[in-house]
């Protein structure tokens, strides 16, 4: 019977407009942008509401430099370090060529918090304040990243046979393609990305038949991701924290740590492990160090419960 399903095969171009072969305008960094400008406007109206560390006037600011030196540069050495360690060893001027991908979450998140420890230290406010203000946005761009991951093709779910499931012709491109059970196939040099790989195969006797018949039907884990650890994680610390004013410092950074922990570990089990990627502790690598945040997001939540409740608006 699943046989007889017709899949939705995935087509979207990751560019937003294309200027020329080698200049255009991505989804992946309109995505960037659109959650700093989201993570901007929840920071300025919890400020503007007395339930942040930071002045409204002072967010525009903070959130540019965190921005930069946080989710940026964190990101991209997070991903050196934890997923593409032999290749920073031998080339570690790479961590400054942006262009050529690679971020790694985690390591955006420990930037974040590096960062606004300075901060705290520079400006003489709580860190652990400042944390509990961003956490409440920093998942909505958590939310637009991965949305521009389904829009780009990449970090696709396992193969699986549910009515919703979507076959990505980027899987091609993905080292364990053979393994499970796909046909080998010889792609001209440059073709990157689902519509190129389409158009390729639209040339060819066969046309977009015979690239769906080599395809698997897997889960648009993009979208879960995009909602578990960016949406709905807002939602819930968001309303916690207008619902819960005094709530002592910390406590909510450290269920931002838990609940994104959580959410990464659980949906990791239907996500595409990353080509060449070794299990570790029979996890993946995002779940194995997931299980870390939870550790750092006790330890957050312990100290704000010893601290205590805030005793005043500090806006």
């Amino acid at each position: 019977m699943t046989d007889l399903l017709a899949y939705y095969l995935h087509d979207l171009s990751p560019h937003v407009i294309r200027f020329t072969d080698t200049f255009a305008v991505h989804w992946y960094g309109l995505a960037y942008v659109l959650g700093f400008y989201l993570t901007y406007l929840v920071m300025h109206y919890l400020a503007r509401k007395g339930l942040s560390e930071i002045k409204p006037e002072q967010v525009a600011d903070f959130i540019t430099m965190v921005a930069l030196f946080g989710v940026v540069l964190g990101g991209r050495l997070g991903y050196m370090l934890l997923y593409d360690w032999d290749h920073f060893v031998e080339a570690p001027w790479s961590l400054f060529l942006l262009n050529q991908g690679g971020m790694a979450s985690h390591g955006g998140i420990a930037g974040v918090a590096l960062f606004c420890l300075w901060y705290a230290r520079k400006h003489k406010i709580s860190w652990t304040g400042i944390g509990d203000t961003i956490v409440c946005g920093a998942p909505l761009g958590v939310f637009c990243g991965r949305i521009a991951n389904f829009i780009n093709g990449e970090l696709f779910g396992r193969v699986t046979t549910v009515p919703w499931a979507m076959k990505f012709p980027t899987e091609l491109l993905h080292e364990d393609f053979v393994v499970q059970g796909g046909t080998p196939v010889s792609l001209p040099q440059g073709i990157q990305y689902s519509p190129e790989i389409i158009g390729f195969f639209q040339t060819q006797p066969e046309g977009v038949a015979g690239l769906e018949a080599m395809l698997h039907p897997r889960h648009p884990s993009q979208l879960y991701e995009a909602l578990g650890e960016g949406l709905f994680l807002s939602m819930i610390l968001l309303s916690v924290r207008l619902l819960y004013p005094r709530l002592p410092h910390g406590i909510l950074t450290g269920l931002f740590f838990i609940l994104y922990a959580v959410a990464r570990i659980s949906l990791e089990f239907v996500r595409q492990p990353d080509s060449g990627s070794e299990a570790i502790m029979g996890l993946t690598r995002g779940q194995f160090f997931s299980l870390f945040m939870i550790l750092v997001g006790a330890a957050f939540i312990a100290y704000g419960w010893y601290r205590g409740p805030v005793k005043k608006s500090v806006a």
